[in-house]
């Protein structure tokens, strides 16, 4: 899978903190009362797998604009494969229950066309569900360090992203901000481990790499607990 992961107590494994970060934001986005969903952003599809063996009457369609991704996973029961930008969602009005995207939401640009889309093709009834790092209102690029250069998306803050929300229409029915059970034990797990995974990174990477990664996690987890970054999770309905 594709994202950070959500860690607790009994979770400590990147695996199945990737794992449990799919169910969190299935339960938050009410998979077991919906047919038809649109996951944006999909990657190699493994949360679409995921939910559709979870929710056996979901209808799944990944939307990804990285063809190699989508061809990554195959026919599959229940899933629909749709080679599409975030911004022209190929679907009809009023169309779907869902609209999902985890952790895929900070590369769609211009974000604002996006969430029309969402509340265009989405029923009456239907929810968007957005999981995604986020900037806090006081951090700067300068701040960031070196994750400036490897945090390779937008750096949407969260009032940003709100005020998206909100400005299209969408009333926010639930809002988290998890980042300290997201980067701070990912940093921990890497460091803990640094020695075993350098030698799988060096296999196919120069060193530099591995040091620029290392690095970075290291800001990451110090960004976090000084609030520059966070990571939201936001529940909407219109």
């Amino acid at each position: 899978m594709l994202n950070f992961g959500y860690w607790t107590d009994k979770i400590q494994e990147p695996i199945l903190a990737q794992k449990n970060l799919c169910d969190f934001f299935g339960k938050l986005s009410e998979l077991e009362n919906a047919t038809n969903v649109v996951d944006v952003g999909s990657g190699l599809s493994a949360p679409a797998l995921f939910w559709r063996n979870l929710y056996e009457k979901l209808n799944l369609h990944c939307i990804n604009i990285n063809y190699n991704q989508l061809c990554f996973c195959g026919p599959e029961k229940n899933i629909n494969f749709v080679n599409s930008t975030s911004t022209k969602l190929p679907f009809a009005d009023s169309s779907v229950d869902r609209v999902l995207a985890l952790e895929s939401s900070q590369h769609f640009k211009p974000l604002e066309d996006f969430i029309s889309e969402s509340k265009r093709i989405m029923k009456p009834s239907g929810i968007l569900a957005i999981a995604l790092p986020v900037t806090l209102s006081h951090a700067s690029l300068r701040n960031l360090g070196i994750l400036k250069f490897t945090w390779s998306s937008e750096h949407y803050s969260t009032d940003f992203i709100k005020k998206l929300v909100l400005n299209e229409g969408f009333t926010i029915t639930q809002e988290r901000l998890i980042g300290s059970q997201v980067y701070d034990p990912l940093s921990d797990f890497y460091v803990k481990n640094r020695e075993f995974l350098k030698k799988s990174i060096k296999q196919k990477y120069p060193d530099l790499v591995e040091k620029i990664l290392f690095k970075s996690l290291l800001k990451m987890k110090k960004a976090s607990e000084e609030k520059m970054i966070d990571y939201l999770v936001l529940k909407c309905k219109l």
